[in-house]
């Protein structure tokens, strides 16, 4: 199993999950280009790049296939693998690029996005400290999650670094220059999209369109009421088990 965390995140988002899915799989949990402990972000390659990193390190491993895991932008990395003939299913957890194409709506995220990244900069040589109190750690979620009690602290801070180190503008200007597309035809295993009801960065149903009635129309869907932009966060041990029924023979 490849588990691909989301944008401005890094591997350790699937750190409540993983003891559960490691009791079932061989789990890679790799850190995307560009982001803190991952490869370098390749501008001219653009998203194509990200998807070329994440199969080296399959390769590396010895995965020729895998069950794919993805959550946001790891989702739509994770359909991409798919689109490669790399994926023996995909769980995509509110992947992005779903919104319909040359509208107003990515970039007005685009725009959140950036200022979420240069605010934690400067949060980040302060984040212990920042995530020591209850109002510090429901800041610090409330654009992934709604439960956060149960998230540990020093995850929530090593979060905060993460988005710090990201490359994130150079990747924010890619994708607003490329754009998001997928080959759906070529995705011919099962995939499953799981969706928080309650998702403050890609709600749906404007985030989903192209997933809904384009791209993915067959895909096997599960909506989580209550939940936010990372059910793996939110709601461990249910995400898990969705992950899991889907992906075990």
């Amino acid at each position: 199993m490849v588990c691909l965390h989301g944008f401005m995140d890094t591997w350790r988002t699937w750190e409540l999950v993983l003891p559960a899915l490691e009791r079932r799989h061989d789990v890679l949990a790799p850190t995307l280009a560009g982001h803190a402990g991952g490869p370098a972000f390749d501008e001219a390659a653009g998203q194509a790049g990200v998807v070329d990193a994440v199969e080296r390190a399959m390769d590396n491993a010895g995965f020729e296939t895998a069950h794919v895991v993805g959550n946001s932008l790891g989702g739509f990395v994770g359909l991409q693998l798919a689109a490669r003939g790399r994926a023996r299913s995909v769980v995509a957890l509110a992947p992005c690029g779903g919104w319909v194409a040359g509208g107003d709506f990515y970039p007005a995220i685009a725009r959140r996005q950036a200022e979420m990244h240069r605010g934690l900069q400067g949060a980040a040589p302060t984040a212990e400290a920042l995530v020591s109190t209850v109002g510090g750690r429901r800041s610090a979620t409330q654009t992934t999650t709604v439960a956060f009690e149960h998230i540990p602290p020093e995850l929530l801070a090593h979060q905060i670094r993460g988005v710090a180190a990201c490359d994130a503008l150079r990747m924010i200007d890619c994708g607003l220059r490329d754009g998001y597309d997928l080959d759906a035809e070529l995705v011919t295993c099962p995939v499953r999209i799981i969706w928080g009801m309650s998702d403050r960065l890609l709600p749906v149903p404007v985030s989903a369109v192209r997933y809904r009635s384009e791209w993915l129309p067959s895909a096997d869907w599960v909506e989580l009421d209550d939940v936010g932009h990372a059910p793996q966060l939110d709601v461990p041990v249910e995400a898990a088990a969705l992950i899991l029924e889907f992906t075990l023979p």
